[in-house]
């Protein structure tokens, strides 16, 4: 397998972007070829200082790069030799499998759709988030790549969120659910309404409806919504996570006996920190695209981005994209064959 990274989108340069490549290529030797993206003159000066030799690491010049405040489609047209661009072109023309980004997520959504293409069937490509709670997680799709969407897309999601948490994340018989306002089939907008009929017509372990609250209960593996839904989801998830590890702390050093308790708790709550770190994932994975894309978290360190390339890797060896269009030209027969032509438009 050949991934190309692009070494010059994150918050702290390109780096700790090269050691994590250094991980990730020292403990997968599946990976053939990986190529690092960037400006080749600070490429080259961060490579001997961090000790870095492996025969398998190509440099690919760029002399540009997409910032987090460019507007994604107008920055990709005008910074031809953005490192993004060079990374997706080089999957385009199918000298690599993959890209790695830590950069401008629109601009990395901006590159999957016009420079490496969809897979055909497949009308919308998604973020695909993986979140974690207790004993296991779930992953919402779309996390924020279509604010607006039709239920045909909905549908299209539920597909390749099902495909990636069964191949990916493990799960045997994944159970997908449609995020709406309540469990009842009646519950929700024309949206969810008409994109909870076409889940039932799919091969798929479709649960129906799911809440807010069942999100982290074993209750779904799977959660469909639009993106503008999925993106208030992710971000609301995040920043309560922080909360509570802020409230606890400052509750259990309110006084000593609460200190001694929270020492003998140490491990419990380094425990659940682990759990919860986002440098587990390393971020998320962009379906639906002709090769695979995954979006790094920006602010990532080098463990980071060697989990970051650690799970292409592992989507590559599953060959996730096969699977989704062979099950999107299923899903898409199945649903003229039922006579719902109307939702495939």
């Amino acid at each position: 397998m050949k991934i190309a990274v692009d070494v010059m989108g994150g918050d702290h340069g390109c780096g700790v972007v090269i050691a994590g490549i250094k991980l990730a290529l020292e403990s997968n030797k599946e990976i053939s070829a990986l190529y690092v993206v960037g400006d080749q003159a600070a490429v080259h000066s961060a490579l001997p200082a961090r000790g870095f030799r492996d025969h398998r690491v190509r440099v690919i010049h760029a002399s540009e790069v997409v910032q987090m405040d460019d507007k994604p489609a107008i920055a990709l047209r005008k910074k031809k030799d953005s490192s993004i661009a060079r990374a997706a072109e080089l999957v385009a023309g199918g000298q690599a499998d993959a890209l790695v980004s830590l950069g401008n997520t629109g601009g990395i959504f901006a590159a999957a759709q016009f420079k490496v293409g969809r897979i055909a069937g497949v009308d919308r490509g998604c973020i695909a988030t993986v979140i974690p709670r207790q004993g296991n997680e779930f992953v919402l799709l779309d996390a924020g790549a279509n604010v607006e969407c039709k239920p045909l897309h909905l549908a299209q999601f539920a597909v390749m969120g099902n495909i990636y948490s069964r191949e990916v994340l493990g799960k045997k018989n994944p159970r997908v659910g449609l995020l709406s306002i309540g469990t009842e089939d009646s519950k929700g907008n024309d949206l969810t309404l008409e994109a909870f009929k076409l889940c039932k017509l799919l091969d798929l372990n479709f649960i129906g409806n799911v809440e807010g609250h069942d999100l982290f209960k074993d209750h779904v593996d799977v959660v469909i919504c639009d993106g503008f839904v999925g993106n208030i989801v992710l971000k609301t998830s995040e920043s309560l996570a922080v909360a509570m590890f802020s409230m606890l702390k400052r509750e259990l050093m309110s006084n000593p006996k609460r200190q001694i308790g929270a020492y003998l708790a140490q491990n419990a709550f380094h425990a659940i920190r682990k759990r919860m770190d986002p440098e587990v994932y390393g971020g998320a994975p962009l379906l639906g695209f002709k090769g695979m894309v995954f979006k790094a978290h920006g602010s990532a360190r080098e463990r980071a981005v060697a989990s970051a390339i650690r799970v292409t890797a592992e989507t590559l060896k599953h060959h996730v994209n096969d699977m989704i269009a062979r099950e999107i030209a299923k899903a898409g027969e199945k649903l003229i064959a039922k006579g719902d032509g109307n939702g495939i438009n």
